[in-house]
């Protein structure tokens, strides 16, 4: 309950009747969803229950056929991919987009905001600001130490980690992941799992994930899909025991 006089905070992610239809078939169908500033929101569900065209939706890559999609009070449906990126969402991919061929310190600096506007790139000079970010950013996915070594030479997770830091470079408001531990060690899973719970602290992270152990050490809350539509919501203890959701995974 909040105190009377207090509104408990607006989502910062609010999702409302969102449809989007290929040909007929509703790959996601009249779904609701809120997210909230601080909080790790996973999303689970078997393939084809819309997970992915979820994500697409939310950065514009995928046009809704129906519903709402509000940010920070802004509506998304209209806007372009760009735009979106600019007013604070960040979603990273399956597979890393990484420069391979430069530093794990070029690889931050390029993603800097003003080092990627065409006219910035041309007059963009290493100022105190940036070096100041780079390192912080290093040191908040653990790559501080392998700053000047050359992004393609790191693990695997640490190039997944990479990524998420050039993310983090453009100070996103919600940062989106398509499973982030696929094809980590125990040590890098273990790690990314700090490491989402660190970088969702004034921020919001939504997750697609497969790896059960791993959605446990992170989701504040789960919301499983089927076949487009929202099955169930709550804690991952709460889910795990729904019966809807035991008969949807034990069918498969």
């Amino acid at each position: 309950m909040s105190p009377t006089g207090f509104q408990s905070p607006k989502p910062v992610l609010a999702i409302e009747g969102l449809t989007v239809s290929f040909d007929g078939f509703k790959a996601v169908d009249d779904l609701n969803l809120y997210l909230d500033r601080n909080e790790v929101r996973v999303v689970i569900g078997p393939n084809g229950a819309g997970k992915t065209t979820l994500l697409d939706l939310i950065c514009g890559k995928t046009r809704a056929t129906a519903g709402s999609i509000e940010f920070n009070g802004r509506e998304l449906t209209r806007m372009k991919e760009f735009d979106i990126v600019r007013a604070g969402v960040g979603r990273k991919f399956q597979n890393p987009s990484i420069y391979e061929n430069l530093s794990v310190f070029e690889n931050l600096e390029m993603s800097y905001p003003a080092g990627r506007k065409v006219f910035g790139a041309l007059f963009f000079k290493r100022s105190a600001d940036v070096i100041a970010r780079v390192e912080e950013v290093a040191a908040e996915i653990g790559l501080a130490d392998q700053l000047h070594d050359e992004a393609g030479l790191l693990s695997h997770g640490q190039k997944q980690w990479l990524e998420i830091g050039m993310l983090l470079m453009q100070e996103p408001e919600l940062l989106m992941l398509d499973e982030p531990v696929a094809g980590m060690s125990v040590s890098e899973r273990a790690q990314t799992a700090e490491l989402l719970k660190r970088i969702s602290q004034g921020r919001s992270v939504l997750v697609i994930e497969h790896d059960m152990e791993f959605v446990k050490s992170i989701a504040h809350r789960v919301t499983v899909l089927h076949q487009g539509r929202l099955l169930a919501e709550g804690s991952m203890e709460a889910v795990q025991k729904n019966p809807k959701v035991v008969e949807v995974y034990l069918g498969h």
